[in-house]
């Protein structure tokens, strides 16, 4: 009789806060699990992106999903085809849309390109500028700028603010310079007027001249065939 109570299954009961110790610990072990498998997918991502990553500057920062775990990854963001993986946003916050820092919002934006230099002017585009300038300010016989002129004190000082000197009378121009038939005529040229090349002025390029005429005539444009042409030069 006594032989059987020994050899009676013993029954444990577990109180209700055993129970509730159990299953905290329960959930807890779960939980770790979790955060462990988060864990790996995350070191896995951010090794499948470094394994080719550049050497750069900046870092990007590497998040477990639903934990305060982070770290960053040198070199990640400039990674080629990094968006492609599965999901890359949720372990790389800054490469979801509207962000985006450092060096791969540098590589992702167009640079716009620096606009052409203008082209430098020719010399005579210099010379047809500076006669330009002039337009409007008196004839005095014998002045050669800045502001009064005669015809070839015009041209002279036209040339020297392109960085030329020329002979100072319109005829020593008309023989230093190297002749230029009416049909190549180009800006800044110089026309010379008269058999006895008495007059010059300066070609425009628009079938006109701009020039010092004679006393009480400003320094105007006017047409290339106003006066009988004798040659055409240019320096």
């Amino acid at each position: 009789m006594y032989w059987k109570e020994f050899n009676q299954p013993t029954v444990v009961k577990v109180g209700a806060q055993e129970d509730l110790e159990f299953k905290f610990v329960a959930k807890h072990r779960r939980q770790g699990n979790l955060n462990t498998r988060r864990i790996a997918t995350t070191a896995a991502v951010a090794a499948a992106a470094t394994v080719t990553a550049p050497v750069a500057a900046n870092a990007a920062e590497v998040v477990v999903p639903n934990t305060d775990i982070r770290f960053e990854v040198a070199g990640l963001e400039n990674v080629p085809n990094l968006k492609q993986i599965p999901n890359v946003e949720t372990y790389i916050p800054s490469l979801k849309s509207n962000q985006g820092s450092g060096y791969a919002a540098a590589v992702e934006t167009p640079v716009a390109e620096a606009p052409a230099p203008a082209p430098s002017k020719s010399v005579g585009e210099k010379v047809l500028e500076a006669a330009r300038s002039a337009v409007g300010s008196p004839y005095v016989y014998g002045a050669n700028g800045p502001s009064a002129f005669d015809c070839s004190g015009l041209t002279s000082w036209a040339y020297r603010q392109a960085g030329v000197d020329i002979p100072r009378t319109s005829q020593a121009q008309a023989s230093a310079g190297t002749p230029v038939s009416l049909d190549a005529l180009q800006p800044g040229d110089i026309i010379v007027y008269y058999s006895g090349a008495s007059h010059v002025g300066i070609y425009t390029g628009h079938g006109t001249i701009i020039d010092a005429l004679n006393t009480g005539t400003p320094v105007g444009e006017r047409s290339l065939n106003y006066m009988p042409i004798h040659s055409a030069v240019r320096f």
